[in-house]
């Protein structure tokens, strides 16, 4: 890079789904936080055999002449590190990619593959101030831990340590910690689910799954119904159907449903808190919390989150903010490849 003013680089977000990959380029004088894009497309994922066909057709999309500095990709599944290169395998397809094979494909040395949710640590020092919606007002303190909490199909967990002159993005496996309950309700629902899966762990309750188990609770304790008697539990999608019932107020057990799964979203982002100290700030991530962002900022959530006890002060010191920007994970991917 000596010498250099202006980089380009290739972000990707590989998901099960969709994948998108783009070039940026950016001005490592500057220090950019968002490269200028230059160009991006979006791939139908199950269309082709793995991540390298894809590659390869971007590849060809964009033209010959551009000289790439570093690629970062982030994948929807588990990243392993084996003496300095990844292998990565998608949950939701049968794909395997490794860093080094990226390398021969791209025909440049520096590549990096990293799950998607510590990509989505990575962007946060890409959001502007539109990307965010402030929960709780507070001032972060200088470069302490930073804590990115997201549900969705699951219930990411990450946490930014400060490394020299920016956060580094670490992923856990915090989702999966056991659910502690607080009062009698939620130890009923804890019952409930430890008689299907034995073990329950916060994701159980806190990702789309977990807003559909919250209702299936309610549903056989309330009404008597198995979940196959039920209209929304029979739904394409159950955790769409009952977040669309709970936001319209057609259905009260549904709306009972979110205002607990909101709650309980709180108390383990509290707990994660506590864990972490993330003073520097904690960020509410995944494709579930724009959607129900009402739900979010009507109270629920940050007064779950601030019931520590003797902590209660120390939590209600932490800002908290949702991002609303669906690309949050390919800015992160584009500004590690410029840091690499």
């Amino acid at each position: 890079m000596a010498g250099q003013r202006v980089i380009k680089v290739i972000a990707g977000d590989i998901g099960g789904t969709k994948t998108l990959i783009q070039l940026s380029a950016f001005d490592v004088r500057q220090s950019s936080l968002r490269g200028e894009v230059l160009y991006e497309h979006r791939f139908e994922s199950r269309a082709y055999a793995g991540l390298d066909a894809i590659l390869q057709e971007f590849l060809d999309l964009t033209g010959p002449g551009e000289e790439v500095y570093s690629a970062c990709l982030g994948v929807a599944g588990p990243v392993h590190d084996e003496d300095g290169h990844q292998r990565a395998k998608l949950t939701n397809l049968p794909w395997e990619s490794d860093s080094r094979t990226v390398t021969d494909v791209l025909g440049i040395p520096r590549v990096r593959l990293i799950n998607d949710f510590q990509a989505v640590g990575y962007g946060i020092d890409a959001m502007r101030e539109e990307d965010l919606v402030s929960l709780q007002e507070a001032k972060p303190r200088e470069q302490a831990p930073r804590l990115v909490v997201g549900a969705g199909t699951g219930l990411g967990v990450g946490l930014l340590a400060w490394k020299g002159d920016f956060y580094e993005s670490y992923p856990t496996e915090g989702g999966h910690v056991h659910f502690a309950p607080v009062d009698d309700e939620q130890d009923a629902l804890l019952q409930f689910l430890r008689n299907e899966y034995g073990r329950v762990s916060c994701e159980r309750l806190v990702s789309g799954p977990g807003l559909e188990n919250i209702y299936r609770f309610l549903v056989a304790r309330d009404r008597g119904r198995t979940a196959g008697t039920d209209p929304l539990l029979n739904a394409p999608d159950p955790a769409a159907a009952i977040s669309a019932c709970a936001i319209s107020h057609e259905e009260p057990l549904a709306v009972r449903a979110m205002d607990l799964f909101v709650t309980i979203y709180g108390q383990v982002t509290g707990d994660l808190a506590l864990t972490t100290l993330a003073q520097g700030g904690i960020f509410i991530a995944g494709g579930i919390a724009p959607k129900i962002l009402s739900q979010l900022q009507n109270g629920r959530f940050i007064n779950a989150f601030r019931e520590k006890g003797r902590m209660r002060s120390l939590v209600a010191d932490i800002p908290v903010r949702v991002i609303v920007n669906p690309g949050v994970g390919l800015l992160g991917c584009a500004l590690a490849a410029s840091r690499m």
